[in-house]
């Protein structure tokens, strides 16, 4: 199967979504499962996991309750308090769900550079593996260093880096990123998307040749079997359409053996997230 590991769905609110700027306007209106499954159709998607956009529980509801509706969305990444005492409650109550795979917090957004190493938030994150929940980071290049303290404490909790931390690439930003990205891969624990990546590039003149060495540089650091396809829909729209996405990735692949190709395409983020 091939499974887009990273995409979102919302009702578009200005007022929730004050992220999607200007230079973001393409996406400023709804996008839903009957969208995507369109989309899935032209490209040969078969599955998905859905991520939260939105740091509610009722984003976590609105997306368990699309996956019960639609075969289709495999799985999803949801949002909790996870710096909220009584955390373990929630958790408990999405476990007995089977498509909440996972939690995401939007780290990036922090303006604490060190948010993933407060002590409320690793008692959250100390909670999720007797659930069997995976967590997914969503940090800047900055915040590389304590993301790699981060996943040392937690050895046998299963972490995938969003968008490969997100790097600098209409800058040119390179080597900083890499140096932290080589270290927090030598953690087997930790998987990384290979997802986001055009809209971190100039939304109108970007390349293949441009993004093709981050995407080097994670293979070689992470290896076939720890690195998964997402497209990172409908955010993606502002630098290109779905297939232009989903080309990129499969064009960097095309010399890897047939097995690892369809690893990273599907089985990884299928194992990873434990989907059916």
């Amino acid at each position: 199967m091939t499974i887009d590991s990273h995409q979102h769905f919302w009702k578009y609110n200005p007022t929730k979504h004050p992220w999607i700027n200007e230079s973001m306007s393409v996406i400023r209106r709804d996008f839903m499962p009957s969208d995507l499954q369109k989309v899935y159709a032209d490209n040969g998607i078969d599955g998905c996991v859905a991520v939260q956009a939105d740091q509610t529980l009722e984003e976590t509801d609105f997306l368990l309750h699309l996956s019960e509706n639609h075969e289709f969305i495999k799985g999803i990444v949801g949002w909790v308090d996870l710096q909220d005492e009584y955390v373990d409650q929630d958790l408990e109550k999405y476990s007995n769900h089977e498509k909440v795979k996972g939690f995401r917090h939007v780290v990036q957004e922090e303006p604490d550079h060190n948010f993933l190493l407060r002590q409320k938030f690793l008692k959250g994150i100390s909670c999720l593996e007797k659930y069997g929940f995976v967590y997914d980071i969503l940090i800047f290049p900055h915040q590389l260093g304590a993301a790699l303290e981060f996943v040392k404490r937690f050895p046998n909790q299963k972490f995938v880096i969003d968008h490969i931390a997100k790097p600098y690439i209409k800058d040119g930003y390179y080597d900083g990123w890499g140096v932290l990205m080589k270290e927090i891969a030598k953690q087997e624990n930790v998987f990384c998307k290979l997802s986001g990546m055009i809209t971190e590039a100039d939304y109108k003149i970007w390349t293949a040749e441009q993004i093709t060495p981050y995407m080097e540089l994670t293979l070689d650091a992470f290896g076939p079997n720890r690195i998964m396809f997402g497209s990172d829909w409908p955010v993606c729209l502002v630098a290109g359409n779905y297939s232009k996405v989903k080309q990129l990735v499969v064009k960097f692949i095309s010399n890897l053996s047939p097995s690892e190709q369809v690893n990273i395409m599907g089985t990884n983020a299928i194992q990873f997230y434990d989907l059916k």
